[in-house]
C-alpha cells in the first residue's frame, strides 16, 4: 500500500509541475512599441515618454546635415547623414542627457523605465 501512495504521490506532484509550466508559459508577452523622433532644423523633435527597455527608437534625421543622438554617458551613439533613419533597439533603463556630436545646441534628455 505504501508503494502505491508514493506512486500517487510522484504522479501528483508531476502533474502540479506541469500545470505550474503551463500557467507561466500563459503569461503574455508584451511586444516592444516603436517610437520615432525626427531631427529637423537644427533641432530633437519631441523626445518621447513611456519609453521602456527592448522598445525601439526610430531616429529620422530630415535636414540637410549629419546628426547624431549621443548619450553623455555614452550608452549609445547613433549617428544619421543626410535624410537617413536609423533604428535603435533600447537596452538600458536611466536618465539620459543626449546631444548631437555635429551640433553640440541640439541637446535633450530622453528617460527609460525598467
Amino acid at each position: 500500500m505504501r508503494a502505491r501512495t508514493r506512486t500517487l504521490a510522484i504522479a501528483l506532484a508531476g502533474i502540479a509541475a506541469t500545470g505550474a509550466v503551463a500557467h507561466t508559459l500563459a503569461v503574455p508577452v508584451v511586444a516592444p512599441r516603436e517610437f520615432t523622433v525626427t531631427m529637423a532644423n537644427m533641432s530633437f523633435g519631441k523626445l518621447p515618454s513611456g519609453v521602456k527597455v527592448g522598445d525601439v527608437i526610430v531616429w529620422v534625421n530630415r535636414d540637410t546635415v549629419p546628426h547624431s543622438a549621443t548619450a553623455r554617458d555614452r550608452s549609445f551613439d547613433v549617428r544619421l547623414g543626410q535624410g537617413q533613419q536609423v533604428r535603435m533597439t533600447v537596452k538600458k533603463a536611466g536618465t539620459f542627457a543626449i546631444y548631437c556630436i555635429y551640433h553640440p545646441a541640439m541637446r535633450g534628455t530622453l528617460t527609460v523605465a525598467p
